[in-house]
């Protein structure tokens, strides 16, 4: 019985390397880096109407 998992690259599913974890290489980890700069990877955001907003006095 072996229970050891092994960890795999997210992008290509190869197993991972130690100086490039959670990558298996830097290639995986520079075409990750570049879907993030490009806009591909997004955090989703709620935007709440009527919340707490701070008003600015201009004279």
């Amino acid at each position: 019985m072996s229970g050891e998992i092994k960890a795999v690259c997210p992008l290509c599913g190869a197993p991972q390397n130690r100086e490039t974890r959670p990558f298996c290489s830097k290639r995986c980890a520079d075409i990750d880096l570049h879907r993030w700069l490009s806009g591909q990877y997004r955090v989703p955001v709620v935007e709440e109407d009527g919340g707490d907003t701070e008003e600015t006095d201009e004279e």
